[in-house]
């Protein structure tokens, strides 16, 4: 296997691209792209000849900045979360190898796990010792006692110490501004690119309600401090308008899910300059699959109200100009999924717009502007070869790579089929 922390030793140029990004509204075709070592060079539709260097003949297909998936869970195997409860660290860790190819070979060059995957496993993969995206990694997510991190049953009264199961391993109990402060300033100790909070109820926690506003806006206010401190920011679990409204209020800068959000909120937030994260495939998929392989019924029912609403919501963030990003939040055995929040999102939104938010929305989020999501001169050479127009048909990002003829990471030529 080539290293992942590998490039070409040698120039590459790919010959006749059709390069579709966020930077261009219309495809250009008959583009040279000139990658030298992790990095794009020069993008030009002029002659490009270097005598030292590779060539590759994309021969008029599309090309694509690699696909950014802003909220992943690479450590969570099951899809019933209870579950990991019996899974050691280091099962847990041996799981998201896997994962992590397969999310490589639908094109995703990069992922932000929302919670639970920790510098070891991104150092993996940076080192080459592991092929997968690069990862932007949140620790473990911050959660108040009873919130929707916190997976204890009702009879358990003792805060675990997250050393002993994938369950315990990505969440942090916390309350007080003094705790929260600590628990922030300690996932940055270790490594987090960003912080994740919860501020409202989920589907898979079993005690809180949906509507359940969760932490204080003092509590809110000093987890951003200390991201802020650290020149990043906070991302928060939320669904309903109250907990959105009282997130983006005390700083928080992205949104995660946000299916029940109204027209009041999303003025917030566009107001505010925040992102939001919608991750629809998972309750599709959960709405599905999600009984055969052992959802309670609770998580059932609260499930139901928060699938009918996926697409409105997207309607509503983009009627107030709020910039959405692309997510899937996809669990276990869901994950082969995670490529269908292309068609879902097709049924109200157009293949470019979709293709900006998988990658410079993204970007953008991560604060990686001009790094990542885009095919230019200094950019990190992350890019697709795609077998099709995706403009004019976004399923071809689907199918489990089947029509990416090459996949490139950081100037690592992972997969290429053109030269066969």
């Amino acid at each position: 296997m080539i290293s992942a922390s590998s490039h070409e030793a040698m120039p590459l140029v790919l010959r006749n691209c059709t390069v579709i990004d966020a930077q261009h509204p219309e495809p250009r075709e008959g583009m040279q792209i000139v990658i030298e070592g992790e990095r794009i060079q020069e993008v030009t539709p002029e002659p490009v000849r270097i005598s030292s260097a590779r060539e590759i003949d994309i021969r008029g297909r599309s090309v694509l900045p690699g696909l950014i998936d802003c909220h992943n869970h690479i450590f969570l195997s099951e899809v019933y979360t209870r579950r990991l409860e019996a899974v050691p660290l280091t099962l847990m860790a041996a799981q998201a190898i896997p994962v992590l190819r397969a999310s490589l070979d639908r094109g995703f060059t990069t992922m932000r796990d929302a919670g639970g995957a920790d510098w070891g496993i991104r150092d993996a993969v940076d080192r080459g010792i592991i092929s997968g995206p690069r990862l932007f990694i949140s620790g473990r997510a911050l959660s108040q006692t009873g919130g929707h991190g916190d997976y204890r049953l009702r009879t358990e009264s003792d805060i675990p110490c997250g050393c002993a199961s994938a369950l315990r391993f990505g969440k942090f109990i916390a309350d007080g501004v003094t705790e929260v402060r600590r628990a922030a300033r300690d996932q940055l100790r270790q490594g987090a690119n960003q912080i994740k909070v919860m501020v409202s109820g989920g589907v898979a926690s079993l005690n809180d309600p949906i509507d359940a506003r969760q932490y204080s806006a003092e509590e809110i206010r000093a987890i951003v401090e200390e991201a802020e401190a650290w020149k990043t920011y906070v991302m928060a679990h939320a669904y309903t308008p109250e907990a959105i409204i009282h997130a983006v209020s005390n700083g928080v800068r992205s949104i995660e899910h946000g299916n029940l959000v109204d027209v009041e909120a999303a003025r917030l937030i566009s107001q505010k300059g925040a992102y939001v994260v919608p991750t629809l495939v998972t309750y599709d998929a959960l709405h599905r699959r999600g009984a055969e392989y052992g959802l309670p019924a609770v998580s059932m029912s609260k499930l139901s109200r928060i699938l009918e609403v996926g697409l409105k919501s997207i309607e509503i963030l983009k009627g107030e100009g709020v910039k959405i990003g692309f997510g899937t939040d996809l669990l276990g055995e869901l994950r082969e999924e995670q490529s269908r929040e292309f068609s879902i999102r097709a049924e109200v939104l157009t293949p470019y717009e979709i293709i900006c938010q998988a990658t410079a929305v993204n970007a953008e989020i991560l604060n990686r502007t001009g790094e990542l999501g885009v095919v230019a001169p200094g950019a990190l050479a992350d890019l697709l070869v795609v077998d099709g127009n995706p403009l004019n048909d976004i399923s071809l990002l689907e199918h489990q790579g089947r029509y990416l003829s090459l996949i490139m990471k950081g100037g690592w030529l992972y997969k290429n089929v053109l030269d066969a």
